[in-house]
């Protein structure tokens, strides 16, 4: 009787304190530097870089003496899409991976206060790579990736070692799809009516969507945790809105395609294309054109969807490394 009556009280104190340390937000942590010998050089460790006030959370693994891959991800995600990614690389290289604002678990400014743009992001990923002190680095492009990482290739060509996208877009032909079409009516014109008709992009439905769709087998090979986590960034109050507004602002991405492909003639960057073909968002048609300006690149197009990582994660990482082992000089 007596254990009974311990046991319902010591319950209840177990449980909240449980649910104290749910509600706590994630902190950016990483091991004290008494422990950092003790650590395997593929464990990944979390960060946050202030900049211009705002704190840009990132994941690092890797010696830092290696070679660096910067990843940028894409809509509606985070660096999470390269969890299982960065252990790969990150026996030979120094894997950098940070949320965009309003992203992750970057901070998310009020619009009253941010510029939700593609050039306001390059910058800041910009200053972010400044500030942690990479002077020269790989990219890994994905969706948003691409408008971001192009921006920065083609300001500092010298500081771009490698290119390695994957469904990122710098050519007309890869939004020349259904997709696109009320984007681009929005683009034409902003209004709310038009705002309005992208909104359930924004929804569970739509992001679940973009795990599932083009995938051979997403029951197998697709945790139900990547759309959930995306949506419950997205479901934070006023970041729907931060997502139409960036909608909107991709419109300037088409007219700066010329300027990326000239940097592409101009410069040959080493490029790895790892494209899903079944993407309905950029699908494969966006792949190719890639060959017009860099005849020398690498292309591979995958028999899976968006976040082609979910499902051909093993096979990208085993071509980044030989791509990277190739290209990239210690």
């Amino acid at each position: 009787m007596k254990n009974d009556i311990l046991k319902w009280m010591v319950r209840p104190i177990l449980l909240g304190a449980a649910m104290t340390a749910f509600a706590m937000p994630l902190q950016a942590v990483s091991a004290p530097a008494s422990n950092h010998g003790a650590l395997n050089e593929t464990t990944v460790s979390y960060h946050t870089e202030v900049v211009e006030g705002v704190k840009v959370f990132y994941r690092e693994a890797g010696p830092k003496n290696a070679p660096t891959v910067l990843l940028l991800h894409g809509f509606p995600t985070s660096s999470h899409m390269f969890r299982n990614l960065i252990p790969k690389l990150a026996d030979r290289y120094h894997v950098i991976a940070p949320d965009y604002p309003g992203y992750g678990q970057s901070d998310q400014p009020a619009m009253e206060q941010f510029t939700y743009s593609f050039d306001h992001l390059a910058a800041i990923v910009d200053k972010f790579t400044a500030q942690i002190g990479l002077t020269k680095y790989a990219i890994y492009v994905q969706d948003y990736g691409a408008p971001i990482g192009y921006r920065l290739a083609s300001a500092h060509p010298e500081k771009v070692t490698a290119i390695v996208v994957q469904n990122g877009n710098a050519y007309n032909e890869g939004i020349d799809n259904p997709f696109w079409d009320p984007i681009k009516a929005f683009w034409k014109n902003k209004t709310e009516a038009n705002a309005a008709k992208l909104r359930p992009v924004l929804e569970l439905n739509a992001t679940k969507w973009q795990y599932t769709e083009g995938f051979r087998d997403p029951a197998h090979h697709v945790s139900p945790d990547t759309w959930m986590l995306d949506q419950a960034y997205m479901d934070r109050p006023g970041n729907k809105d931060i997502q139409i507004e960036l909608f909107y602002s991709y419109g300037t991405n088409p007219p700066l395609y010329p300027a990326w492909q000239a940097y592409f003639r101009q410069y040959q960057p080493p490029m790895l294309i790892v494209w899903g073909k079944n993407d309905k968002i950029f699908p494969a048609e966006g792949a190719t054109p890639y060959l017009r300006d860099l005849p020398n690149a690498e292309l591979h197009l995958l028999n899976t969807g968006h976040f082609a990582l979910e499902e051909d994660g093993e096979e990208i990482g085993n071509l980044m490394h030989n791509f990277l082992g190739r290209k990239v000089q210690p």
